[in-house]
């Protein structure tokens, strides 16, 4: 489960801040809680445009894409800050990312009461049309004389509030479950499977589908190959390095931007047969349209609905499992990527036999499978067609017959 933490404050001190940071800390094992900020959002103004915020932008791309929202607000005047206010007038104007989202108020403050008052206006607020989240009734965690709550470790120190904080994020957990069904996906919208938009990487000089597309845009970038060293966020590895670590990975790797167009594949098979997804060198830069021309209309529009669900946020991952020899559980995950400021950036792509690790696992473990009834179907968030490896959901009908042996069972 992925939540979403909304300072409500922004200034350094934040006793909000910390308290958002002890549940990061304290309930990392039920959850991933990413921590964000709202320091540099501007005063709201539709006159303006929200897109030139980059905060704005990662706001609404974090919140859309998590599962549930923890708000920790402070009172200001018997109500909440104005940033705070600001930034749900920003994000129920033109975009709509708490719209049936799960969201839970906390807040710390100085005086015994903590955020009781903050909290009762910020319910409201977050009922008001335009923004429509499902806030977690009851439950009411109010953090107060806040100077004196914290240890010297930004721990809260008094044993009896830990344990009421524990039992109202169990409850917001079980509520994000629970609430999850009542969540309508957002409609998809046509995807440009030919790749005609023009990305900042984009390389326009060089048509997506010609064959030699790796090469002349090598010579064209000035693309690095070799010794030569690349920064990555962890580490320093040179590109021979880099081919080799994504050669000796135990899976097919592929990855398209979000231009859809198909930029890479590790290649771990000399021969094209006797890979999960086939792949060859030729197809390295093509537009989807032309990596499936092979497919049927109809699983082309099953094609565009993996594309359109993780890219406006319905789905972060969608895997399938292809049909075919017991011996052997093809299994496909393609997974969302993101910009910094948290925008649909492609899919890149795992494929590989399930069975082998479902094997050792059994084996080591001394467990063995038991029931289940009927053959092997599509997994994860939303159901896929398992022929494919394009999602059937959306009103596109699963289709029969085998995968397309020149794309593989590849969304992209």
């Amino acid at each position: 489960m992925k939540l979403v933490g909304l300072v409500g404050a922004n200034y350094e001190d934040s006793y909000n801040r910390k308290l958002l940071a002890f549940i990061r800390r304290h309930f990392k094992t039920q959850f991933e809680m990413e921590v964000l900020e709202i320091d540099e959002v501007p005063l709201f103004n539709q006159d303006q445009n929200w897109e030139e915020s980059f905060q704005l932008r990662l706001l609404n791309n974090k919140i859309t894409r998590a599962d549930g929202v923890i708000i920790a607000t402070p009172e200001h005047n018997h109500t909440l800050s104005v940033g705070l206010k600001s930034v749900l007038e920003w994000l129920s104007y033109q975009v709509h990312p708490f719209q049936e989202k799960p969201v839970m108020i906390v807040g710390a403050s100085y005086y015994d009461q903590g955020t009781s008052r903050a909290q009762v206006h910020l319910r409201k607020i977050l009922d008001a049309p335009g923004v429509n989240a499902f806030v977690l009734p009851g439950n009411e965690f109010l953090l107060g004389k806040a100077k004196e709550a914290f240890d010297d470790k930004g721990n809260i120190s008094d044993a009896g509030t830990v344990a009421f904080l524990e039992t109202c994020i169990a409850n917001f957990v079980q509520y994000v479950k629970v609430t999850k069904p009542l969540q309508k996906p957002k409609p998809i919208a046509p995807e440009d499977l030919d790749a005609t938009g023009v990305l900042p990487t984009t390389i326009t000089e060089v048509d997506p589908d010609d064959p030699d597309w790796v090469e002349k845009v090598a010579e064209l970038t000035g693309a690095v190959s070799g010794d030569t060293y690349v920064k990555l966020d962890h580490g320093i590895l040179t590109v021979d390095q880099i081919n080799m670590f994504l050669k000796a990975m135990p899976f097919e790797l592929t990855y398209a931007d979000d231009n859809n167009q198909f930029l890479y594949y590790n290649n771990a098979h000399q021969d094209p047969e006797t890979m999960l997804a086939k792949r060859v060198p030729e197809q390295s830069g093509n537009r989807l349209s032309t990596v499936h021309n092979s497919l049927p209309a109809g699983r082309m529009k099953n094609v565009e609905w993996v594309v359109g669900s993780l890219r406006n946020g319905n789905e972060e991952y969608i895997r399938t499992l292809i049909p075919g020899s017991t011996e052997v559980l093809n299994t496909h995950n393609y997974q969302a990527m993101y910009y910094p400021d948290g925008s649909y950036a492609g899919i890149n792509e795992i494929v590989f036999d399930f069975k082998p690790w479902l094997d050792w696992y059994l084996q080591t473990t001394g467990q063995r499978l038991v029931g289940g009834a009927g053959s092997a179907a599509p997994a994860g968030h939303g159901g896929a067609d398992a022929t494919s490896g394009a999602s059937a959901a959306g009103g596109q009908a699963a289709d029969s017959g085998s995968a397309d042996a020149t794309s593989g069972a590849s969304s992209h």
